[in-house]
Order: structure tokens, then C-alpha cells, then sequence
């Protein structure tokens, strides 16, 4: 029979077992501590985390599930981080998050966990931290919300955003229809229902083996997610019994099941640094060309937004990620094993798909190879990428002259000056929005159009960013540039009116200057000024030590795990 951890504090008839015990009785009977599992459930239940406020009601379920098992469920609130109203940027908390909850799990007597997320940094900081101490978990993705619509037509939770906030700016949508459509868009408890970043993180916690099979993209309001988590509180316990944790599941055949997934469901660039810094957790030697090796080739074959037409109901209707994936059977691993201990492809022989316009068949994919680019070249020598799935084909080979933004602040000030030198030819370049220069890497690289454009009919330019962008948005942007401008990058040299070439097939962004040339500039004082200079606190301790894009965005402390072994106890 496995020892259980949580027995470092409840065995033994000592005045620190004792103390233990006691405290912890309140009504609840001695049998409880008896060799019973001890399952903590990993909350990110916030009112300020809107798309996570359900997860209480979903912790429930878990608990009943864990009581049925025979274990005992202990309701754990960790770091909520809310994508829509935490500033400067939820980003720059996820490390945070990830070593907080790492450090909870490894400190208390418990001997597994239940990892419950949704909005974007909530599965990505848990996973990681679950990585780092390697005790039996499993994630329960909090679900998409159910569509809204406005004025007949379904919305898209982000992406609307995008389209109807440029249209206000185009003249073609008055600025009270455009309040009038916030009532609208949410229209239920979940995360954003087109294939944003939490959508994209649930479905690939899925590709991973970290969620039971056929979970993740249950609607939030729909009762079966609701049936999912007391089926994973029951799994938890067998777990802990089975000594089955994510250094099994989290092999180099996982990551390559998740990258074929990723590029299959046209998921968001955002993957690209959460796996990247899960995989340094576990040991996995994962880098950027990884993905554009495994995933580039993959056609996409999920119909929805902000890359198709449909949202996430529409795609859970229609069978969900299984029913993908089994179209691209052959391209997975089948030696990855999920939570459950069996593999995730032998999941895929039960799995259908009931609409064949959500998810198109191999042979009719909405793109026959969509996997996100990795570019390299003088611009971006430690890599950059660009999602082509959601950029227009025709600038996908462009050459283009330099329209440079020192800072999301200059971007602003100037965007809509009309003077601003910018034609449907040039490249918009946006600086200091990298890990380091904001810090925190916002979601700023796709950039809205200047006015003068968009009443010009012009809808998509080329944008080139050191920061991020939503997985809800849409456009030819390139984005992660590494190393970023604030840390000597090429891109803290572009000038306003240089050329720069993208060649997405030939994967490459490059800055055509003289490389001497290049080496007699120094960077942008404009730019250096408005890096971040924090002087306390987790600024500091991040600008100080955190990664590059191609690395993560990881703190170079954290990378790695320190297991889950019983600290020295007080009593």
C-alpha cells in the first residue's frame, strides 16, 4: 500500500500529531486522517476573475467525487489572476501564481490535487506548479460560456471586441450600438467562447493527458461538467493510490500530441510560451522549432473564431477535441498516457463527429497546413512567430517600410494623428512590450489600424511586436520577438522608414539594413525610457530574472521541480 504524504502530519500519537489532528477535527471524525487521501482542490474562484466565479459551484462536484473514493476533499483557494482586469498585465503574475501554488501544495499535508481553471494564466500557472512538485493532479477546465448575440448575429467573446471596436473607429458603427453590445457579450459563467488562449489552454491540458478525455470544452452552465468533476474527484484518489503523477503524463510524447492539437484547433499563440515554460518544469527539452517541425504541416480543421466561423459550443456540439484528433490519428503519439493511465489515443476509437462543418474532415481542412510559424532572421535571431491561421494570406510574403512605436503609450498618442507617415504598404512596429521592457508581455502585438486606414477600407497591415496577442485576435502580426527590444534586441535598432521583409513560407522576418550599419546604431532613447525600472517587490524579482519568449517567459529560478518531499515540521 503507498505511504501517504499527508501521514507525515497525521500519524503518530506525538503532541505535533496532535496538533495537526486537532485543528483540523471541527465536526470532522478521526477517521478522516486514517490513511484516507487527503486531495486539495487547486481554486482559482474569483468574483474578480469573472470567468472563473463558477468554480466554486464546479468544487463541489469535486468534493463529492473525493468523499465517494474515499478520500478527503480540501477546498485550497490559490492565485486568481483575471485576464480582463488585473493591470499592467495578467502575464506578469503568472510565474507568480505558478511558484505561490507550487510552494501551497509542497508546505500542506496533502496527497494530491485538483486543479480547477479556465481564464487564461489559471491552467497554465497550476500545471506548472503541479509540474514542479510532481504529486498526483489533474485538471478540470472551467469551460467556455455559452454564445450571446447582437443585433441577430452570434458574437465571439474577444473577437467581436476587436471588429466592432474598429468599426466604431471606421465610422461604420455608432458609439452607443457599441455600448449597447457589451450586455451581450457575455452571456453566461465560462471563459471566452471562440478559440481564445483559456479555450486553447483547456483543449491542450487535454492533448496533454492532463484532464480526463472528452472534458475540456464542456460549456461551464452545461450539468456535465458538472458529472466530469465528481468523476475527477473519484480519479484523484485512485491516483494518489496509483502514485500516478505528471512527471508520467508530461513526457516528450505529450508535448508532441499537444503541438499536433494546437495547430489542428487553430489554437493561440499564447501555448507557444506556456508549454515552452512547462516543459522546463518537467525536463522536456521543447523549443521553439518544435512546434514549426511537428505542428506547421498540421492542417487546421476546427471552423472557429477568430480563425473560422463557429464558437465553443458549436465545437463541443460537435464532438469536441477527441473528435479532432482522431482525424489526425496518424500524426499523434501513441505512447502518451493521460490521468486516467490510459493512452490518449485510445480514446479516439468511440469518438464522432456530428458536424462536419465545426470540424471538417482530413481530406477538406479549413487550412491544409496552419500550425503557428516559427521566423527567424536579423529582426528576431532567437525566433519569433506568427500564427497563419489568422493572418491574410496576401501579407504573408511582404516587404514593407518600418512605422516604429517606442512603447504602447507612443503607440497610442500618435495611431490616429493623421500626419502619421503609414499606407497600407508599411510595417507597424511596436518596442518595450517584451517580458522585461513592459514587464510582463501584455497582449498588445496586434495592434488596432490607424484611422487613416481603416477609412480607407484597409483592414489588415503587417504589425511586428515584442509583446503578445489575445488568442481572440486576428491579423498578420508577428509576435514574440526574441530576444525583445529591452534586452538588446535587433528591434530596440529599427528606425521609421526601414525595409523590413516577412517571408512566412521561407520563415523569416528580416530587417534589411546594412548589418554594419546596424552595428554603428545604439537603441532608442525613447524606447529605453519607458522600459520598466522597478525597485521592490515581484517587478523587480521579475524583470531581474525572468526568461525570453523562446524560453517560456519562466523565471530562471523556477526552472525545473523540487518534488514534493515533507518540510522539517515547527511543533
Amino acid at each position: 500500500m503507498t505511504t501517504l504524504r499527508s501521514s507525515a502530519w497525521y500519524a503518530g500519537d506525538d503532541r505535533g500529531s496532535y496538533l495537526h489532528r486537532a485543528w483540523m477535527r471541527r465536526g470532522v471524525p478521526g477517521s478522516a486522517f486514517e490513511g484516507r487521501p487527503q486531495i486539495a482542490i487547486a481554486n482559482t474562484a474569483s468574483d474578480l476573475t469573472p470567468c472563473n466565479a463558477h468554480l466554486n459551484t464546479v468544487s463541489q462536484s469535486v468534493k463529492n467525487g473525493v468523499y465517494e473514493a474515499g478520500g478527503i476533499p480540501l477546498d485550497l483557494p490559490v492565485v486568481s489572476l483575471g485576464e480582463t482586469q488585473v493591470r499592467p498585465t495578467a502575464m506578469l503574475w503568472r510565474n507568480m501564481a505558478a511558484m505561490a501554488a507550487e510552494e501551497m501544495f509542497r508546505a500542506n499535508p496533502i496527497d494530491g490535487a485538483v486543479l480547477l481553471g479556465g481564464c487564461d494564466k489559471t491552467i497554465p500557472a497550476l500545471l506548472m506548479a503541479a509540474a514542479s512538485v510532481d504529486m498526483p493532479a489533474l485538471v478540470i477546465p472551467g469551460g467556455p460560456m455559452l454564445t450571446g448575440t447582437f443585433r441577430g448575429k452570434a458574437l465571439g467573446c474577444g473577437t467581436d471586441v476587436w471588429k466592432l471596436s474598429e468599426d466604431v473607429r471606421a465610422g461604420t458603427l455608432t458609439q452607443e450600438e457599441f455600448r449597447k453590445s457589451e450586455s451581450s457579450m457575455i452571456r453566461s459563467a465560462g471563459h471566452c467562447n471562440t478559440m481564445g488562449t483559456a479555450s486553447t489552454m483547456a483543449l491542450v491540458a487535454e492533448a496533454l493527458g492532463m484532464t480526463v478525455p472528452g472534458t475540456a470544452g464542456t460549456p461551464a452552465p452545461d450539468s456535465r461538467l458538472l458529472e466530469e468533476s465528481h468523476h475527477a474527484g473519484a480519479l484523484a484518489v485512485t491516483m494518489v493510490a496509483a502514485a500516478r503523477r505528471p512527471s508520467e503524463v508530461l513526457t516528450p510524447a505529450a508535448f508532441h500530441n499537444a503541438i499536433v492539437a494546437l495547430a489542428a484547433i487553430g489554437g493561440s499563440t499564447n501555448a507557444v510560451v506556456h508549454l515552452l515554460a512547462l516543459a522546463g518544469r518537467v525536463g522536456v527539452e521543447l523549443t521553439l522549432d518544435d512546434f514549426d517541425r511537428i505542428g506547421s504541416s498540421v492542417p487546421l480543421l476546427v471552423d472557429l473564431q477568430p480563425a473560422g466561423r463557429f464558437l465553443m459550443d458549436d465545437l463541443f456540439r460537435a464532438g469536441g477535441l477527441l473528435a479532432v484528433l482522431k482525424e489526425v490519428r496518424d500524426l499523434l503519439d501513441p505512447t502518451a498516457i493521460t490521468v486516467t493511465g490510459r493512452t490518449l489515443v485510445s480514446y479516439l476509437d468511440d469518438a464522432d463527429t456530428w458536424d462536419r462543418e465545426v470540424i471538417r474532415a482530413r481530406e477538406e481542412p479549413l487550412i491544409a497546413e496552419a500550425g503557428i510559424a516559427v521566423l527567424s532572421g536579423n529582426l528576431a535571431p532567437q525566433g519569433a512567430v506568427i500564427k497563419p491561421a489568422a493572418a491574410s494570406p496576401h501579407l504573408l510574403q511582404h516587404r514593407g517600410r518600418a512605422v516604429v512605436f517606442d512603447s504602447i503609450e507612443d503607440f497610442h498618442a500618435r495611431v490616429d494623428d493623421p500626419d502619421l507617415d503609414v499606407d497600407a504598404d508599411s510595417v507597424m512596429v511596436l518596442r518595450g512590450c517584451g517580458p522585461k521592457g513592459y514587464p510582463g508581455m501584455p497582449e498588445v502585438a496586434n495592434m488596432p489600424l490607424p484611422k487613416k486606414l481603416l477609412a480607407a477600407g484597409v483592414r489588415d497591415v503587417v504589425r511586428v511586436c515584442d509583446g503578445r496577442m489575445s488568442g481572440t485576435a486576428f491579423g498578420t502580426v508577428v509576435l514574440h520577438v526574441a530576444p525583445e527590444a529591452a534586452a538588446d534586441g535587433p528591434l530596440s535598432l529599427v528606425r521609421d522608414g526601414d525595409w523590413i521583409e516577412l517571408d512566412v513560407p521561407g520563415r523569416s522576418v528580416t530587417l534589411d539594413v546594412p548589418a554594419e550599419e546596424l552595428a554603428a546604431r545604439a537603441p532608442s532613447e525613447a524606447a529605453a525610457a519607458a522600459y520598466a525600472d522597478p525597485s521592490r517587490g515581484w517587478e523587480k524579482l521579475y524583470v531581474d530574472h525572468v526568461q525570453q519568449a523562446d524560453q517560456g517567459v519562466d523565471m530562471d529560478f523556477l526552472v525545473g521541480s523540487s518534488g514534493d518531499g515533507v518540510g522539517r515540521d515547527s511543533h
